[in-house]
């Protein structure tokens, strides 16, 4: 039997695993990501130890797929230090597993890659226009257009949390106002913060944040528990709405301007779907072209915990198709 060998590199744990062309994961070894030199060494010795051991069922390695974040030359397969990996520049990663395994290997930044895991094996399925958004630490986008990834020129097509949506906000991406300062797990902490802080001037004390004094201890994770509760935290419904409505707008400017079939929106969307959904929905029926709208779809995403190991499967079975 073929099998594949995806590595999910992360700025604090990486994985490297085995499986076959269906998806389906048979073998992972996880470890965190220290040194650049440590890690790479790991990262190696890890994939050559899997290789030996598939051949020892009488497996058949086809190909490697590498998902990390960007920047990087993907073409060259060079990692080209990401903010979430600092140290790691000029990594010429694709080019040292070849000659350390004899297999080709192939490198894809992670939303990409994402993208095309929900596409192939997730909530994407069946589709030739398609938006993937990670919606986390960060807010970015894969695009699957008729059928196929789109990268753009040099790997940075999709990054839709730079776009600006106010001239105030929080920060996110290196700028106020932006996608990903409304739409992340720190955007939603900053926007849980002004909220807080606002209502505790006019004397009322949020579920999650009485106190001015618990102001840093606000996450994405305590809003959603407030907004949950019965009853809901009003305010935490408050910052859940904005978020929403932010939300909406980003969306409305993916489904007007590529007019795919379907957004899949992973991370916090997929795990508080509810809290979003009604404000980003008011949201696109007010900003959206009526027919662009009608033939699209904004769903959570479907492999939640484990798109990182299928995304990278994926870059190893979609290969030279990159």
């Amino acid at each position: 039997m073929n099998y594949y060998l995806g590595i999910d590199i992360g700025g604090t744990k990486c994985a490297v695993v085995r499986g076959d062309e269906n998806g389906t994961v048979t073998a992972k070894v996880k470890f965190p990501t220290t040194t650049p030199k440590e890690t790479l060494n790991t990262i190696y010795d890890t994939t050559l130890r899997l290789i030996e051991e598939g051949k020892a069922i009488g497996e058949t390695p086809v190909s490697i797929g590498v998902s990390c974040g960007s920047p990087m030359d993907s073409k060259r397969g060079i990692i080209q230090e990401p903010p979430n990996l600092l140290g790691w520049k000029d990594i010429h990663i694709t080019e040292e597993l070849t000659a350390r395994t004899g297999l080709p290997a192939y490198l894809c930044n992670d939303a990409n890659a994402c993208a095309l895991a929900e596409w192939r094996f997730g909530a994407g399925r069946g589709t030739r226009n398609m938006v993937f958004c990670t919606f986390g630490t960060g807010f970015g986008a894969g695009l699957i257009l008729d059928g196929k990834l789109y990268a753009g020129t040099n790997d940075n097509a999709g990054e839709i949390g730079h776009i600006r949506l106010d001239t105030e906000g929080p920060m996110g991406y290196y700028k106020i106002g932006s996608v990903e300062g409304f739409c992340s797990g720190g955007g939603l902490r900053k926007l849980g913060q002004r909220y807080a802080l606002k209502a505790i001037q006019e004397g009322i004390s949020p579920a999650y944040c009485p106190t001015v004094s618990d102001l840093d201890s606000v996450t994405a994770l305590s809003l959603a528990g407030a907004a949950h509760a019965d009853p809901p935290d009003p305010t935490a419904l408050a910052v859940w709405n904005e978020c929403g409505r932010r939300l909406g707008y980003a969306m409305a400017i993916l489904i007007d301007l590529l007019n795919p079939e379907r957004i899949v929106l992973g991370s916090i969307y997929a795990r508080s779907a509810d809290l979003l959904c009604n404000a980003m929905n008011e949201v696109l029926r007010e900003e959206c072209l009526a027919p662009n709208l009608s033939v699209c779809e904004v769903v959570p995403a479907e492999l939640t915990e484990t798109v990182g190991d299928i995304a990278a499967l994926t870059v190893a079975i979609e290969g030279e198709k990159l």
